[in-house]
């Protein structure tokens, strides 16, 4: 049979050398799918469908949340250069009352970077927290990952950085196009180098207006001082080197603390008293926020975090464009933003109860 959509599968043989037997294990998982190992005699019936029955299921991790009313689509989106982004979506059954109302909260999720793919995977916090209480989940497979190769990667490095942010705008605009959600029932969320993204979106002028709430964890903000913090220098390649004239000019394109404090908020780039007079871009609004990040990550600096919540409640607020924000940060922990499950486990309910109460997603 087929794979079904949202669902990894990996085959391995059962012995070292694979010309003694063609007995292989079958790995499953996926959004609704539990770590299953499965047994296959002769690998060869994979292609006969009357024995398909021979596969034997051996051991299965325990299922964390209720999902037999739950499903898995697939949809497309397109950017704005035509490239199709390919995005998984997560929500109730329409027996189990999904209804195409765009009124559904929904959290998009996406990385888009350093070739790491999105790829399917169980998680129980997202469905314990999240699917269970009736919100719906997106994963995009934005440019920047490694979901189609390299060339996927390479397309959205340095000056092409633009590609990740327009691809995400793509599938938030489908969303709203199917009836999935609106602006004010959709969040989007993502940590590290997808903190960066998530930092983009809230300020680039179309993407600030198509989410109502966003969760930016362990953030990349700050672009100009990037690479001289912590792990910083390792990551040029993917993004330019700030110190390099030709390559700031388009850093400072995606960096959302500059894009914030001097393209949006007019204040002056160099050092000088605050002045809070109109904004540069009147009509801009941050949506709500929430912004964590960990005082001992040792890869990307709180600061990062610390100096764009400063530059929104101080400078933003004033004027009217920043009604919600909220910082967390953790004292221990590394990039992960917690050191222990008591504190993960915190952390997460955090932000779900923010989403939560931010999208008006009441428990069922």
């Amino acid at each position: 049979d087929a794979v079904p959509v949202g669902e990894d599968v990996d085959i391995s043989c059962t012995n070292r050398d694979d010309s003694v037997t063609n007995s292989v294990f079958i790995t499953r998982s996926g959004f609704l799918t539990p770590d299953t190992l499965e047994y296959l005699p002769d690998v060869s019936h994979i292609l006969e469908k009357d024995k398909s029955s021979n596969i034997e299921k051996l051991k299965s991790n325990p299922a964390m949340f209720q999902s037999s009313n739950l499903l898995v689509e697939q949809h497309v989106a397109t950017s704005l250069d035509g490239t199709p982004i390919r995005y998984f979506l997560i929500r109730r059954s329409n027996d189990d009352g999904f209804s195409f109302n765009g009124k559904n909260p929904t959290l998009l999720d996406a990385y888009g970077g350093f070739e790491i793919s999105m790829l399917p995977y169980y998680s129980a916090s997202v469905g314990r927290a999240w699917l269970e209480s009736g919100g719906v989940k997106v994963i995009a497979n934005i440019r920047g990952g490694g979901e189609y190769g390299p060339s996927w990667h390479q397309s959205a490095l340095k000056s092409n950085r633009n590609k990740c942010f327009e691809d995400m705008e793509a599938v938030a605009q489908d969303l709203i196009a199917r009836k999935i959600t609106c602006q004010e029932k959709l969040a989007c969320i993502g940590g590290s180098n997808g903190g960066l993204l998530v930092g983009n979106l809230l300020t680039r002028p179309l993407s600030s207006k198509l989410f109502g709430a966003a969760v930016c964890q362990v953030p990349l903000l700050d672009m100009k001082v990037y690479s001289r913090l912590l792990a910083g220098a390792s990551w040029m390649a993917e993004y330019g080197d700030p110190d390099k004239e030709e390559e700031w000019s388009f850093l400072r394109k995606f960096s959302p603390y500059h894009v914030l404090r001097h393209d949006i908020l007019n204040e002056p780039e160099e050092a000088a008293p605050l002045s809070l007079d109109g904004a540069a871009q009147p009509d801009w609004k941050c949506p709500k926020v929430l912004f964590t990040t960990s005082t001992r990550d040792d890869r990307v600096h709180p600061g990062h975090a610390r100096k764009m919540v400063r530059a929104l409640i101080e400078e933003a607020q004033p004027r009217g464009m920043a009604d919600t924000v909220y910082y967390w940060e953790n004292v221990e922990g590394g990039h992960g933003g917690a050191a222990d499950n008591k504190q993960r486990a915190k952390m997460w309910a955090l932000t779900y109860s923010f989403l939560k109460q931010t999208l008006g997603l009441e428990e069922n």
